[in-house]
Order: C-alpha cells, then sequence, then structure tokens
C-alpha cells in the first residue's frame, strides 16, 4: 500500500464529501477511491469514515487522522518545492484572509501591486470578519485586528487603529460637542448593535469605563452607521481607518479623542512553522511596509481636548 496516496486520497474525500465526488475531482474511479480508502482503514485497524447510501461522515477517529494526514502531506508538499526550488524563486499559490472592510480598503491595493511584481504567485484573497484557523484551512497569511491570544503563531505588527466617536459638523453644530464621555446621554447615537441600549467604553489614564448610549438609530454595519453619521442623524462610533476618507474632507468630525481605549493592533499573521515557502516570504516583505505606510497616511492627527 501506498502510505500517502492512501492519505491523500482520504484526505480527498473528507473535502469532497464523498467517495464518488472524490473521483470526480481527482479523475480517479470510484472502486479505485474505494478500494485504497478501505485497505487504509484495515492498516489502521480502525474506521475513518460512516457511509450510508445518502452521506459520508467521519468518525472520532477519522477526524484527528485528517488533521495528521493534512500536516504530513504539507511536510511533504513542503519538502518537494524545496527540491523543485519554490524556496528559490517565488511561484505558486497564495492564500490570505483578512477583515471585509479594511481587506478591501488595504488588502487588495497592496495584493493588486503585489500581483504585478511577481508574476509567478497566485493570489487567493478570501474576506471574512469570521475568525479563521489558518492551519486547518489551509491559510498562509491572516490579517488580524485586535490582541492577539496566545498561539504558536508568527505575528508581525503593522501598525494600529483606533476606536472613534465621530458626527458631522452639522450635527454638532445644532447640538453640540461632548466634552465628556457622558455627555453621550444627551445626545442621538447610531450604533450597530442587536439592543436598544447600548454601550461604549472609553477610558481615563490606564482606566477603562463604559458608557450606556440611547441609539436613535440602529444599523447592522459600519458603514451603514457612518453613512448616516454624515447625514447628521447622530453620533456613532466605529474604527478609525472606517472614517478617514470622511475625515479628510470634512464631511466627519471625531470626537472625545482624549477619552479614546487603547489602540487596536493590526498584524500580519502565520503559522512559521519550519523554513518560509518564498512566495510567503516574498509578500510578507512586499506587504509589510505597504500597509503599515496606508495606516500611517490614513491617521489624522488628535484634536485638541
Amino acid at each position: 500500500m501506498d502510505r500517502l496516496e492512501s492519505m491523500s486520497l482520504f484526505v480527498a474525500t473528507a473535502e469532497a464529501g464523498s467517495l464518488s465526488a472524490a473521483g470526480r475531482r481527482l479523475g480517479i474511479p470510484l472502486a479505485t477511491i474505494s478500494r485504497k480508502v478501505s485497505e487504509l482503514e484495515t492498516h489502521l485497524k480502525t474506521r475513518l469514515l460512516n457511509r450510508s447510501a445518502r452521506r459520508l461522515t467521519l468518525t472520532d477517529a477519522g477526524h484527528a487522522y485528517l488533521v495528521a494526514c493534512r500536516r504530513i502531506l504539507d511536510d511533504v508538499g513542503e519538502a518537494e518545492r524545496t527540491v523543485a526550488g519554490e524556496y528559490s524563486t517565488p511561484t505558486g499559490e497564495l492564500i490570505i484572509t483578512a477583515p471585509i472592510v479594511f481587506g478591501r480598503l488595504h488588502v487588495l491595493p497592496v495584493v493588486i501591486a503585489f500581483l504585478s511584481a511577481y508574476p509567478g504567485v497566485d493570489v487567493r484573497l478570501t474576506l471574512t470578519d469570521r475568525v479563521t484557523q489558518l492551519i486547518d484551512e489551509h491559510i498562509d497569511l491572516a490579517v488580524r485586528i485586535g490582541q492577539l491570544p496566545d498561539s504558536n503563531m508568527v505575528a508581525v505588527r503593522v501598525g494600529s487603529i483606533r476606536h472613534v466617536v465621530c458626527a458631522s459638523p452639522a450635527y454638532l453644530a445644532e447640538h453640540g460637542t461632548p466634552k465628556t464621555a457622558q455627555d453621550l446621554a444627551t445626545h442621538n447615537c447610531i450604533t450597530f448593535e442587536g439592543l436598544a441600549l447600548a454601550t461604549w467604553s472609553f477610558a481615563a489614564g490606564k482606566t477603562e469605563f463604559t458608557v450606556p448610549v440611547r441609539s436613535r438609530l440602529r444599523v447592522n454595519t459600519a458603514e451603514a452607521a457612518i453613512d448616516a453619521a454624515i447625514a447628521g442623524v447622530g453620533m456613532t462610533r466605529v474604527l478609525s481607518y472606517q472614517i478617514a476618507d470622511a475625515v479628510r474632507l470634512g464631511t466627519l468630525r471625531p470626537v472625545l479623542e482624549a477619552f479614546e481605549p487603547e489602540p487596536w493592533p493590526v498584524s500580519l499573521v502565520h503559522a512559521g512553522q519550519g523554513l518560509l515557502p518564498v512566495k510567503l516570504r516574498a509578500f510578507l516583505d512586499f506587504a509589510a511596509p505597504r500597509i503599515r505606510e496606508r495606516l500611517l497616511h490614513s491617521a489624522w492627527r488628535s484634536q485638541p481636548a
């Protein structure tokens, strides 16, 4: 039995959801797929797959073995790429994930420039606000916003973003500018939380505190909250990069900057296991200074308190 071949077929079957789908994807007869997976189960003396007429599911042993197979096959692929020269010339597909709005505004332009500079590399960019699992989902690099948990991942910090309260100049002219966070109690607020009574966090020195705000308008995206704030509905609280253009254009004005909580770091995160493929190292070297520069460019000077 070719152990690596059997592992590859097992992984393909688990990812495709059925033996027949795996066979179609690989161009291998169903009987061959079935026989080799059965031989693997016999060798391991355990069942990896629960088979039925309608569906195929992994056993508990199958789940554990799938993770191990992916890791082993990745290691073998890495060794083969080393011999084939991928570690001397950037080639192959690079899989990247980033938060939706940040990715569209700051990561996608850098990826486009990277593709032009490195014609041998293809990029699959997934924009999602879900926290992805790099190893389990075969992701090379993730852009993360916020404090990172302790892990074996390697993080390259490229900047930070702030939580900013803002409103249109017209709203502030009519309703006044709050001097303290508690002043928000008298203001119309735009939130994108689920409750009518939301709380916003602030800081005084090293002490953090929250204040309740009344939602004059509740929406489900930051973009909608920003549009409503520009229209003069009230104040909203968003991330600094989301309103950088509006602040520069003068359609929104930050307030309560002296009470902002600690900024969130922005990091490029990768597994960092073993020798990095040149495609990943090339992207890190290319992207880190450019994203850092974009974040600096999108910042603005704090207004006097």
